[in-house]
């Protein structure tokens, strides 16, 4: 395992692993430099393939990678699972069959049932996160991720552990009334996680905006990123990829910046 790589620290269960990469550790060039695990941003193929490499052999187990598209979907995995499949989260109860989220300032989060029976991990960035109609990627994730157990909703909460991963810092996340609207109109509490910066113009919470959809499911477990300097993407060039910081300054538009992979499996 790569030392600079984030371990989460929560109470996960016996048997259930998980793990943030950051920029350090593989073979890719700049601007890619050097764990880039995205297959579709500029890098070359080879040393993608090498990267992913890494971190198959790092876990001892099978990481999925999806294509994601900021959509809802949710893919349930197995060890025949290819990678490429069109969804932006995953659920599984195989063992060492990983489900991988890659983010260059989206907010991963991962999910574990308490007695460790199942993994999850979804891909939140702003316009899955609030979804359509307030049910979003967080609210499919889990409801796919509760149904194979027929667990009662609310019990089901309870025993749902989650870790947010490393995004854009509230102090970077600038957006516009458009997306203030998308969470406040269904959701008045997230008025919270919006601090106005200039007229029509907002610096949003993402962590913040995930907490409060994970506790209206019911999660009262929630770790890892609490919107402070250190989590956010944007503030450490030096470990983590950034696609608000970095598309566009090597003159090649979207893609110029390398994607880390928040990673959970069962052992």
């Amino acid at each position: 395992m790569q030392p600079d790589w984030l371990i989460p620290d929560w109470p996960a269960p016996s048997g259930v692993r998980a793990l943030f990469t950051t920029r350090q550790g593989g073979e890719s060039g700049a601007p890619w430099d050097s764990m880039n695990l995205g297959d579709h941003v500029g890098d070359k193929p080879a040393q993608v393939a090498a990267n992913r490499a890494v971190l198959a052999r790092a876990m001892s187990a099978k990481p999925v990678f999806l294509e994601q598209v900021h959509g809802v979907a949710v893919l349930a995995l197995d060890g025949s699972t290819p990678d490429g499949l069109q969804a932006d989260a995953a659920t599984t109860s195989q063992r060492r069959v990983a489900c991988t989220i890659m983010v260059a300032d989206c907010l991963p989060v991962l999910l574990t049932s308490a007695e460790g029976s199942a993994v999850a991990a979804a891909h939140a960035g702003w316009r899955g996160l609030a979804g359509h109609q307030g049910r979003g990627v967080l609210e499919e994730t889990c409801e796919r991720f509760w149904a194979p157990g027929q667990v009662r909703r609310a019990q089901a909460a309870i025993n749902t552990i989650a870790w947010l991963g490393p995004c854009i810092g509230p102090s970077a996340f600038e957006v516009g009334e458009e997306v203030r609207a998308a969470f406040v109109d269904r959701h008045p509490r997230a008025v919270d996680c919006f601090t106005a910066a200039a007229p029509g113009k907002y610096l949003a919470d993402l962590a913040g905006l995930a907490r409060l959809r994970l506790q209206a499911l019911g999660i009262t477990q929630i770790y890892g990123n609490d919107g402070s300097a250190p989590w956010c993407t944007v503030g450490k060039p030096s470990r983590f990829f950034s696609h608000r910081r970095d598309a566009g300054v090597h003159g090649n538009g979207f893609g110029t910046t390398g994607r880390m992979a928040a990673c959970i499996w069962l052992e």
